[in-house]
C-alpha cells in the first residue's frame, strides 16, 4: 500500500468559512457525504456533471459545466459499428446564472436556443433529457432514466493540492440506464440489462493549468457487473487517489497511484495501466475510436484525446484474489487544460 487514505463516514463540508479547503474533508467516502460549499476564489472555481451512457449500439454523453467566467455544455455520441461520431459544444461567456448545485445529485438545467440539457434528480434516479435542433444536420432528442440501486456504492474523494487549490470528485459507475435517443430518423434504445451510465461530478478550486489521465468502464462481464475508475497525473503526490473498481455495486478502493503508459504520437496504440509499486492492477486498453476535442479561446484552452475501446487484464482484491477483466468496454483519456 502506498497511501493510507482516510475513509469518511459522516457528512462534511468541503470548505471552511474563508473558502479554503476544510482538512476534515480530505479522504474518500462510499456515498456522497461531502458537501461542496465552494465560495470566494473568483475565476478559479469549477463545477461539472458529466454523464456517459454505454448502450449496446451507441455511447452517448452530455455535460453541464460551469466555470466562474463561462458556462460550457456539450453533447456527443458514437455508433460503435459505423463509427459515426458527432460532438456539439455551447459556450456562454460570463454567464452568472447558477445552474449547478453544490450537491452532486441535485437537478441542473441548461437552456440555450441551440441546446437544452436537463439532469432531473428524483430519489433513486436521474432523468436525462437533451434536445438539439441541429446535431450533425439532424435533430437530436434524448430521454433516459438512470437508476441508483440502493446497494450501489460510489467513489467520492477530495484531492488536496493545498489549502487554496483542491478538488472533490464523485464517480458513480454501473448505473442501469433505460430510455431512447433519436437522431434524425434513427432510434436507439437502451435496455437496463446491458446499458450502464457513468456520472462524473466535479467541484473544486483549480490551478490555472492542469493535466490528467482518466480511465473508466461500466459493463456486465463474466456474470458480474464491473466498473473501473483510475486517474493519473492530477492526483500524484497528494496522498489521495481516485482509483477503485466496482463489482456488483460494491467499491474496492485502490490506495496506490497508477501509471498510464501510452504513445502520445499515436493515441490509438494500446495503453497500459499499472499500479506504481505493486502488481495489483495490470490492464491493457485497446482503442477502436479516438475522440479529439480542442478549445483555443483566450480564457479556456484545452485538448482532449479520449479513446473508446476494451480493457483486458486483472485487478486485485484486498485478499489477494484477482478479478479477471475481459473485453470490458470503456474509455481512457489524456486531458490538458489551461482554464
Amino acid at each position: 500500500m502506498q497511501h493510507l487514505e482516510r475513509e469518511i463516514y459522516t457528512t462534511v463540508e468541503l470548505c471552511d468559512a474563508k473558502g479554503h479547503l476544510n482538512p476534515e474533508a480530505i479522504g474518500f467516502a462510499r456515498t456522497p457525504l461531502i458537501v461542496s460549499n465552494l465560495k470566494g476564489n473568483f475565476m478559479r472555481k469549477k463545477k461539472w456533471n458529466y454523464w456517459c451512457i454505454f448502450g449496446e449500439e451507441i455511447m452517448f454523453s452530455a455535460t453541464i459545466s460551469q466555470l466562474d467566467y463561462a458556462t460550457v455544455c456539450f453533447v456527443y455520441f458514437l455508433n460503435y459499428e459505423t463509427q459515426r461520431f458527432y460532438e456539439k459544444t455551447i459556450v456562454m461567456p460570463f454567464s452568472r446564472k447558477r445552474i449547478i448545485a453544490d450537491a452532486a445529485l441535485e437537478t441542473c438545467k441548461f437552456k440555450h436556443p441551440e441546446m437544452e440539457i436537463e439532469f432531473l434528480y428524483k430519489q433513486d434516479s436521474t432523468r436525462i433529457t437533451v434536445k438539439v435542433d441541429d446535431f450533425d444536420g439532424e435533430q437530436l432528442s434524448a430521454d433516459l432514466d438512470i437508476s441508483y440501486p440502493n446497494y450501489h456504492e460510489s467513489m467520492n474523494v477530495v484531492i488536496p493540492w493545498n489549502r487554496q487549490t483542491f478538488q472533490f470528485t464523485g464517480k458513480h459507475l454501473c448505473l442501469p440506464a433505460t430510455g431512447s435517443i433519436k437522431i434524425g430518423t434513427e432510434l436507439y434504445n437502451f435496455e437496463p440489462v446491458e446499458s450502464f451510465a457513468v456520472l462524473d461530478t466535479g467541484r473544486g478550486v483549480w490551478p490555472r493549468e492542469s493535466s490528467w489521465n482518466w480511465a473508466m468502464a461500466s459493463q456486465r462481464s463474466l456474470g458480474k457487473i464491473i466498473g473501473l475508475n483510475f486517474g493519473g497525473k492530477w492526483t500524484d503526490g497528494t496522498g489521495m487517489t481516485e482509483n477503485a473498481f466496482f463489482v456488483n455495486g460494491k467499491m474496492h478502493k485502490i490506495h496506490e497511484d497508477v501509471l498510464f503508459h501510452y504513445n502520445t504520437e499515436n493515441y490509438k496504440e494500446p495503453w497500459k495501466i499499472t499500479t506504481k509499486f505493486s502488481d495489483d492492477v495490470k490492464l491493457e486498453f485497446t482503442p477502436f475510436f479516438e475522440r479529439i476535442s480542442k478549445s483555443g479561446m483566450k480564457l479556456v484552452k484545452s485538448e482532449v484525446h479520449q479513446m473508446f475501446g476494451y480493457y483486458n487484464g486483472y485487478v486485485r482484491y484486498e485478499d489477494g484474489k484477482k478479478l479477471k477483466i475481459s473485453q470490458l468496454l470503456g474509455s481512457i483519456e489524456e486531458h490538458y487544460a489551461k482554464w
